[in-house]
């Protein structure tokens, strides 16, 4: 595994295939999409795969999409642990899905956090979501059509990123976060910015699938 931006402290960019695949794409949260939620996880003894959720993931590269996890760490940020922590977890991760045939296109990650110690104390950074620089650095480096491609997150921060990308929308799940953030994230719907509301990923990806045709 690669790991790039190297030179920046707070970004981790992971390219997992070498393909370049113009077109539609899939962005997804990871914690409370397809992990449960447990705040700052790092531990590789506590993750718990979403059911469902390689099977989804399997079925999104069935279909040709890149799929793409978009994730803010802002553990690493804050001092609970560090890169090296978030690395060994998503090798577990990826090992995961794998061993049920579904894969990850590339990583992404920002320890940015306006409460972050030293040098990672930084408000707003254009990588942090609700900001869309995670996704727009996966599609200068995967030839993404951004205008075709969804987002599924568990926050109302994730749907937003998808927004402020220019995507052509998003599915808001009630796994992880999602029953508190459930009217915040469709409040984010607009003209041009499909939100939709699924169960969990296993759901949200026939949901995309049938959007995108």
């Amino acid at each position: 595994m690669t790991l790039f931006n190297s030179d920046d402290v707070g970004l981790w960019r992971q390219r997992l295939s070498t393909e370049m695949r113009p077109g539609p794409a899939l962005f997804l949260d990871r914690d409370g999409v397809l992990v449960e939620e447990i705040n700052y996880l790092h531990r590789v003894e506590d993750m718990r795969i979403i059911p469902g959720a390689p099977a989804a993931v399997r079925a999104a590269n069935e279909t040709g999409m890149p799929v793409i996890v978009v994730t803010n760490q802002s553990g690493v940020g804050r001092g609970y642990y560090d890169w090296t922590a978030f690395a060994a977890l998503q090798d577990a991760l990826v090992a995961a899905f794998a061993a049920e045939a579904a894969h990850f296109d590339m990583v992404l990650a920002c320890a940015y956090h306006a409460d972050g110690q030293p040098p990672f104390a930084l408000a707003d950074h254009p990588w942090r979501k609700p900001e869309p620089g995670m996704l727009r650095a996966a599609a200068e480096t995967l030839s993404l059509d951004l205008s075709r491609a969804w987002i599924v997150g568990d926050t109302a921060s994730d749907i937003a990123a998808g927004r402020n990308a220019g995507l052509a929308g998003g599915v808001h799940v009630l796994t992880g976060h999602g029953p508190r953030e459930r009217d915040a994230a469709r409040a984010l719907a607009a003209s041009e910015f499909d939100v939709q509301t699924a169960a969990d990923l296993a759901a949200a990806v026939p949901l995309i699938t049938s959007c995108i045709g």
